[in-house]
């Protein structure tokens, strides 16, 4: 698909407009990473976006007010935890749909924004600016942004933990029958939670990294972020039924939601094109996969 774009346009540079899409979308695949393991149980998160909206205004809020950027960066990665804590528990717990869970964590979280600033806050942090802006050449004037390697990183460990650990297999076998991955002595319920504590560490961390990105905390930020993670999970092929997909098949799935931004650019088409071609490759892939499913059943 990417190709296609690029033989279609003639850029200048090919290799750097496929390194701006890594460079555009790191909060996106670092979010997309969260909603992955999320997903892989049968669950959805829809707090995300509003998760990253409040890890912008805190991080922006916090250094206004004169903390070191170390204690704030901190402290807004301990947010997103926590509330996915919450959610995570009370899913478990009280046996509530994940879907009025977290819908509810969306509204919370959103209005948390509004009450520690409903302005723009700038961010002025040297390190923060430098880690935003700083360019990492990769070869001659090629390059791409510390916030790259943060994503990447997220991606190795998260593909890590899932094919080669215990609670990685947990997840696979929870989405896959949660009743038979009890019965094997998996620890489902403790699994179940945690996967909502990773998605929102993983949302306190997209915050941090599209802070740095706009060098700005705005209550409005991450307006349907939720739904362009789910978007990209589901078109790189992970199950909305839960046990089957792949975070790196979630890292293209963004890839290819940049391509569809960089396609609408090019041909200059009002922004909503965007949004309306999603769609339809999202359909497209759901209809898909509920063929594949029904051949394999």
């Amino acid at each position: 698909m990417f190709g296609a774009v690029v033989s279609r346009y003639g850029f200048a540079s090919p290799a750097q407009v496929f390194l701006n899409l890594f460079v555009d979308n790191s909060y996106l695949i670092v979010l997309a990473v969260g909603m992955t393991f999320v997903i892989l149980t049968g669950g959805i998160d829809l707090s995300v976006g509003s998760v990253v909206a409040l890890s912008t205004v805190i991080l922006a809020k916090t250094l206004q007010s004169g903390w070191p950027a170390p204690v704030a960066i901190a402290f807004v990665l301990m947010v997103g935890p926590v509330l996915g804590l919450l959610m995570g528990a009370v899913i478990e717990f009280f046996d509530v749909q994940p879907f009025i869970v977290t819908l509810a964590g969306m509204f919370l979280a959103r209005g948390l924004c509004y009450v520690v600033s409903v302005e723009t806050l700038p961010i002025k942090d040297p390190l923060l600016r430098s880690l935003g802006l700083d360019y990492l050449y990769l070869y001659e004037d090629k390059f791409i942004r510390w916030t790259v390697i943060v994503a990447l990183a997220v991606v190795v460990v998260a593909a890590y933990v899932l094919h080669q650990t215990r609670f990685g297999r947990t997840v696979y076998a929870i989405g896959g029958n949660r009743g038979s991955a009890q019965l094997m002595g998996l620890q489902t319920s403790r699994a179940r939670v945690s996967v909502y504590v990773i998605s929102g560490f993983c949302a306190a961390l997209a915050g941090l990294l599209l802070g740095v990105q706009k060098l700005s905390g705005y209550s409005l930020n991450g307006v349907g972020l939720e739904l362009d993670a789910i978007a990209a999970a589901v078109i790189g092929g992970v199950l909305l039924s839960g046990g089957v997909g792949f975070v790196f098949g979630s890292l293209i799935g963004v890839l290819v939601l940049g391509t569809i931004q960089v396609f609408v650019t090019a041909e200059n088409l009002d922004s909503y094109w965007t949004r309306i071609m999603t769609g339809i490759l999202l359909l497209i892939f759901v209809l898909v996969q509920r063929v594949l499913v029904r051949s394999n059943t």
